[in-house]
């Protein structure tokens, strides 16, 4: 995975088609970024639900020509995802319109069904968040991606969603919730146990509930 997505479009490009160039001499795949992950609320220049080249989102054409000059094997993108915990002001969406605009501009480009990535995808479920300020945190105002939100962007074309701030969040829960309970307890042993249990019932809700990806791992 290669992000230049910070770089203005032909640096963004241009640093990619390296990596790919030298990734495929040895038949690895490549996945490059297009587009800002920060938060549905921070799209400027997206005025009237346009898909301009002025905003933070992915636009479909640009995506067609960056797969195009770049090569890239898979695509991240922008549709109002973003890292951490605190996503969303107001309402929390994806832009799954415009999810479907860049995957159907791909397909009409003659790319196929092109695989897309969606980073920053965790949902940051409330029952953790409770959990962690139940014993002691303070993570006011935390919200995350719709876990329906996800389970679309996944039947649209993202092949690859990646979701790590849930994991740290089940794993802080678990080990708050020895610490509290016994705050005398110094093995690593006692609170990380319990920590990975949580980690582990997440990642068996996510693989089950919102990718559907359950029994599929040699298909």
């Amino acid at each position: 995975m290669i992000d230049s997505s910070h770089e203005p479009f032909d640096k963004n490009v241009e640093i990619c088609k390296k990596v790919v160039d030298y990734a495929h001499k040895f038949n690895c795949s490549v996945e490059g970024e297009l587009g800002h992950l920060v938060g549905a609320q921070f799209d400027e220049g997206e005025e009237g639900g346009g898909h301009s080249t002025s905003g933070h989102y992915t636009n479909p054409d640009e995506a067609v020509k960056f797969v195009r000059e770049s090569g890239v094997d898979s695509l991240a993108v922008a549709i109002g995802n973003s890292h951490g915990a605190y996503k969303f002001k107001g309402e929390q969406h994806l832009d799954l319109e415009r999810l479907k605009a860049i995957k159907k501009a791909l397909m009409d480009a003659g790319l196929g069904d092109y695989p897309l990535v969606l980073h920053g995808a965790s949902s940051v479920p409330k029952y953790l968040v409770d959990e962690i300020n139940k014993y002691g945190g303070k993570m006011p105002d935390a919200q995350g991606v719709p876990e329906a939100d996800i389970e679309v962007a996944r039947r649209v074309g993202c092949t690859k969603v990646n979701i790590d701030t849930d994991l740290r969040l089940a794993m802080t829960a678990g080990i708050r919730k020895v610490f509290m309970e016994n705050p005398k307890e110094f093995d690593p042993r006692k609170y990380l146990g319990p920590a990975r249990a949580c980690v582990k019932d997440l990642v068996r809700h996510k693989v089950k509930d919102v990718l559907c990806c359950a029994g599929h791992a040699f298909d």
